[in-house]
């Protein structure tokens, strides 16, 4: 699917998050609880804008299924320091 996806498929995109939903969302989770407390970025508004980026890229050439989950953290990352700029 990361291969397809890379090759312009973008239903396979759909395909993929639907099924690795479940650990963006730990993934997510895990990034806000290091924020402050009372941080107004919820779980589900930071997948959202993950997924938003995660679109957007159009130059990866995908590895493995550990190399998505380690982009999708670096893009999380990104979100929460514009969030808290």
């Amino acid at each position: 699917m990361l291969i397809d996806w890379g090759n312009g498929d973008r239903q396979e995109l759909d395909r993929l998050i639907a099924i690795v939903h479940e650990e963006l969302r730990r993934q997510a989770s895990r990034h806000l609880r290091r924020e402050r407390p009372g941080h107004t970025l919820q779980t589900t508004e930071l997948i959202d804008e993950a997924y938003l980026r995660l679109v957007d890229q159009k130059k990866v050439r995908w590895q493995n299924r550990a190399h998505f989950f380690a982009i999708s953290a670096t893009l999380m990352r990104r979100i929460l320091v514009d969030h808290t700029r």
